[in-house]
């Protein structure tokens, strides 16, 4: 029969330990089981020592640049194995900390590779080459997704290598480095090896860096990186990497014309694909689609009592969403209300919004929630776009910053407010404000209702609001 738990959770991510405290704290018996280390991707090889990277080349340009306020600096430098040093000290104190949460709310962790079988039990190899078997009245699945990779020729090449290698390398200085993909993951780490001086080239199918995001910043961050000595090379296609001395060579077409770039390494960032393998037994007779699971609109699967969040089921594949799905259905379970939402339809329009933030933590930060207008207009949503450039914002002025714009739409009859786009500093802490205002419903007046202090980024925010009437 193996140990009896309410809550079997399959994934220490976001999604999984998330869900883990929070039953533990409404009274269930929990378990939860991963091959790796606790905390999954976000803290071990993708949000946490991405953050941390960029951190310290942020603070290291910082330092170059620092004449343009009057200050000197001789013999700047950087040691990179202190630098990764860093890197892992943050992820083992967040790993620390979750892991006296665990003890605390006295859940079961178990390190090993977990498999769902026919009658719902959950079968679980230790790494020591024995077995442990798991019985529930809940399985929850959240095992995230890995970094996929493509099929040209040279992939399984050394030097060749996707973000979570790169970030759980013990150390990795390049003086070149080709990136193949322009979403955030890449962009946020070419910005990190170019700031400690490596040269980079980012190769992207598509016509332009982020096709997802409001083309004015996406074109805006293009011109900041290029000013930056990044190489931006799109719709291009690599076609083959090869050895060539101690490094590489990348075969890649720009807008017809083959091109070649001599590199030290080349990394892949071109999406993440739902980590399933080996997850369930042959005879499980689980629904699936393009590899991710499919699940109900409580998120539930098609096995009755069997759950899933996060990558592994697909949709904007965010930490934070994964935590607020795992909320959600840990709530259902115990018949509470639920606290979270991810989309809304406010009563102005029969169009869903997201309530999904999404960060850049470039310089300047990017961050993004609800429609941007683009959408809008795809969608038929009529729409008033308040714009304020932040040029002449106090702070940016005394900070020197390079670019900076901030845009809010609100509906054009309504005044509700559905989306905004900031870039500037701080802006990933300043999207919850707005997040926050979608979540509400609030109308542009109501929004200026509360004073935002002088001098700060976020009154850029009541001059974006003030601009939009």
């Amino acid at each position: 029969m193996g140990k009896q738990y309410d809550l079997i959770i399959i994934g220490a991510g976001p999604g999984g330990y998330v869900a883990a405290k929070k039953a533990a704290k409404l009274g269930m018996s929990v378990v939860i089981i991963d091959k790796g280390e606790v905390g999954g991707t976000c803290i071990n090889r993708g949000c946490i020592p991405t953050k941390a990277l960029i951190h310290t080349a942020t603070l290291y340009r910082d330092m170059v640049e620092c004449g343009k306020f009057g200050l000197f600096a001789e013999k700047v430098g950087f040691d990179l194995r202190k630098i990764y040093e860093y890197k892992d000290l943050s992820i083992a104190k967040m790993r620390c900390e979750l892991e006296r949460e665990f003890s605390e709310l006295g859940i079961t962790s178990v390190k090993g590779t977990a498999t769902v079988q026919s009658d719902r039990r959950v079968r679980v190899a230790l790494p020591d080459g024995g077995t442990e078997y798991f019985s529930g009245k809940y399985t929850l699945i959240a095992t995230g997704a890995k970094a996929r990779m493509v099929d040209i020729p040279g992939m399984d090449l050394p030097g060749v290598m996707t973000s979570e290698e790169l970030l759980t390398a013990e150390r990795s200085r390049y003086r070149s480095l080709l990136i193949l993909g322009g979403g955030v993951i890449g962009i946020e780490l070419a910005t990190v090896f170019n700031a400690l001086g490596g040269e980079v080239t980012i190769v992207e199918v598509s016509d332009r860096l982020l096709p997802n995001m409001d083309r004015e910043f996406s074109d805006t961050l293009e011109e900041i990186l290029a000013n930056r000595g990044i190489g931006i090379h799109k719709e291009s296609i690599l076609e083959e990497v090869s050895k060539k001395g101690n490094g590489l060579s990348c075969r890649y077409v720009c807008h017809g014309k083959n091109q070649e770039a001599q590199v030290d390494a080349v990394l892949v960032s071109v999406g993440r694909t739902a980590n399933t393998e080996g997850l369930f037994d042959a005879d499980v007779p689980i629904r699936m689609e393009n590899g991710r699971i499919v699940v109900d609109d409580f998120f539930e699967t098609n096995i009755s009592g069997v759950y899933a969040v996060g990558d592994v089921i697909g949709g904007i594949q965010l930490a934070h969403v994964a935590s607020a799905q795992a909320t959600y259905v840990v709530e259902r379970m115990n018949d509470v209300p639920p606290s979270v939402i991810v989309e809304m339809v406010p009563s102005c329009l029969f169009v869903p919004i997201s309530i999904v933030p999404s960060c850049l933590y470039t310089d300047p930060e990017i961050a993004s929630v609800g429609l941007t207008e683009e959408e809008a207009r795809k969608k038929g949503v009529p729409i008033r776009c308040g714009r304020y450039v932040m040029d002449v914002n106090g702070q940016s002025i005394i900070s020197k910053e390079e670019r900076g714009v901030i845009k809010i739409l609100f509906a054009a009859d309504s005044d509700v407010i559905l989306g905004a786009q900031l870039m500037c500093p701080r802006a990933t802490d300043m999207i919850g404000e707005l997040a926050t205002a979608i979540a509400n419903g609030l109308t542009s007046a109501q929004l200026m209702y509360a004073m935002r202090a002088h001098p700060t980024y976020n009154e850029a925010i009541s001059c974006a609001v003030e601009n939009s009437r």
